[in-house]
């Protein structure tokens, strides 16, 4: 079901929650975006990037995980995981039946997180990656890297990550990125811990690295 406010569209179906960003004047292309651990679609800096992408044509769907659909607090359980990235799927394929062109995938944190899994598991599924802070280890625990897939991941990979952020230094980021064989960029926010902050990415550059990917 779909319920129409201005140009942001609420839908419910197929497995699907979340808001569909509607741009004034549509490029053709897509993008899915989800949320972190603690979080849900409404994050500001969600929002943010919905707002942005959506104001260079983009059509924009920004979801909750099924996890975050489940319950409306706490964080994600592992044993679930393959449960939030077939989420992620669905969203995807809800886009494509949306837009013509290709559909761009990330989110924040955790969500980052599944998507990049995802693209390992499925090369087609995005035609690039958006991963707002990536979670490369818990806080204090560099030796737990979370980077057992990115030696399968043939997606190009925007990373965008703050200076001070407890999951990963840019030295760790940096390391982690060299490991995937495909085209990854590292950007950096000076300052910023891992929930980055609004106003402080610059969303505009961002689109156009993901675009000269697909060119």
């Amino acid at each position: 079901m779909l319920w129409f406010v201005a140009r942001i569209t609420e839908i419910k179906e197929g497995g699907v929650r979340g808001y569909l960003h509607w741009p004034d004047k549509p490029s053709g292309e897509g993008l899915v975006i989800t949320h972190g651990a603690g979080s849900n679609c409404a994050a500001p800096l969600l929002m943010e990037a919905a707002e942005a992408a959506c104001a260079a044509g983009l059509t924009v769907l920004r979801c909750d995980l099924p996890f975050r659909q489940r319950r409306a607090y706490g964080p994600p359980s592992p044993p679930h995981a393959a449960a939030d990235r077939a989420g992620l799927r669905n969203a995807v394929a809800t886009l494509h039946g949306i837009v013509a062109g290709p559909v761009f995938l990330g989110g924040h944190s955790y969500g980052g997180r599944q998507s990049s899994i995802l693209a390992a598991e499925e090369h087609s599924v995005a035609a690039a990656l958006l991963l707002l802070s990536y979670p490369l280890h818990p806080p204090a625990k560099p030796q737990q890297l979370r980077t057992q897939h990115f030696p399968s991941l043939r997606t190009p990979a925007l990373f965008i990550q703050g200076t001070r952020d407890s999951f990963a230094t840019p030295a760790e980021l940096s390391a982690a990125a060299a490991i995937i064989p495909a085209p990854t960029r590292c950007v950096l926010i000076e300052g910023a811990g891992h929930e980055l902050g609004r106003g402080r990415i610059d969303f505009p550059a961002a689109w156009q690295q993901l675009r000269e990917w697909i060119e």
